[in-house]
């Protein structure tokens, strides 16, 4: 059996229905905090238990039986992250597991300037020290973030926000499916994988310039110093906490972390992944 977690998140879920296609329902598992969440799954015939992160007794019930286990990073912020992310690990090669899958990030890394990259980069130490053949799976920069950067701009006619770079903005679907791979054919994807990442990278002036080819209305890229935008932010209702962790996001874009591309995921998955420009053609069309 292959056991996912997060199964009722964006990127889980969509994991799970690539691994539907693939494989019988008796032999997918999801471990998930709500099972009443799940339940159209367990229609399904996927096996749904109670698994919680923080909760790593409930983890051993979860994962019985699973030859397989591909751990959703927790979807914490701050210290927990990372003792939450390894108690999931370790509760996989406790239950037996014969690979152990992991959704890291293109730009994992000590140094990052982003939070969320020494999380993954120190996760990913623990899994490699495990002693279980693994997938590292480094997923592109998530192309959904794009709604959030660009709240509003088509509107205001500005695309306010600190200096960035280039991202090579990657969608949910093609890395569920990448992952759906890495679960059910074997040397396919193994240990830490090279970027998987769409073949294009756009900094947030080129967002601007397809959004005014999209839309017919002018967008202009504005450059808001660090330090004011946390400030506007926070007086527009964002908690500090998060002002400071989007921050980083964009220290780390102009830093150079996300500026890269690799052709791995188009070899993996068979097909051109989802470009940023349909992403926003999507995000436009509502």
């Amino acid at each position: 059996m292959d056991v996912i977690t997060g199964a009722t998140g964006h990127l889980g879920n969509l994991i799970v229905e690539q691994l539907l296609e693939r494989r019988p329902a008796a032999e997918v598992g999801v471990s998930v905090r709500d099972v009443t969440k799940a339940g159209a799954l367990a229609a399904r015939g996927v096996r749904v238990r109670a698994g919680d992160f923080t909760d790593p007794a409930s983890l051993e019930h979860a994962f019985e039986g699973a030859r397989r286990v591909l751990v959703v990073s927790a979807a914490i912020r701050g210290e927990g992250a990372v003792a939450a992310n390894l108690a999931a690990l370790d509760a996989a090669r406790a239950a037996g597991a014969e690979r152990i899958l992991y959704t890291s990030h293109q730009a994992a890394s000590r140094d990052s300037l982003f939070a969320a990259q020494p999380t993954h980069a120190a996760t990913e130490d623990h899994l490699a020290g495990l002693g279980v053949p693994f997938t590292a799976l480094r997923n592109g920069f998530y192309a959904s973030t794009l709604e959030f950067l660009t709240a509003g701009a088509v509107q205001t006619g500005q695309l306010a926000a600190p200096a960035d770079g280039p991202v090579s903005w990657t969608a949910h679907a093609d890395l569920a499916e990448a992952a759906a791979v890495a679960l059910t054919e074997d040397g396919v994807l193994d240990g830490v994988t090279p970027p998987l990442t769409a073949p294009e990278m756009l900094d947030l002036e080129q967002v601007a310039a397809v959004l005014s080819e999209l839309t017919g209305r002018t967008v202009t890229r504005v450059v808001v110093p660090d330090d004011p935008w946390r400030q506007s932010a926070v007086e527009r209702g964002m908690p500090p906490a998060a002002a400071d962790f989007t921050l980083g996001l964009y220290r780390a874009a102009r830093r150079g972390e996300f500026a890269v591309t690799d052709p791995t995921l188009e070899a993996v998955i068979g097909h051109r992944p989802t470009s940023a420009r349909s992403v926003l053609a999507a995000l436009v069309r509502g």
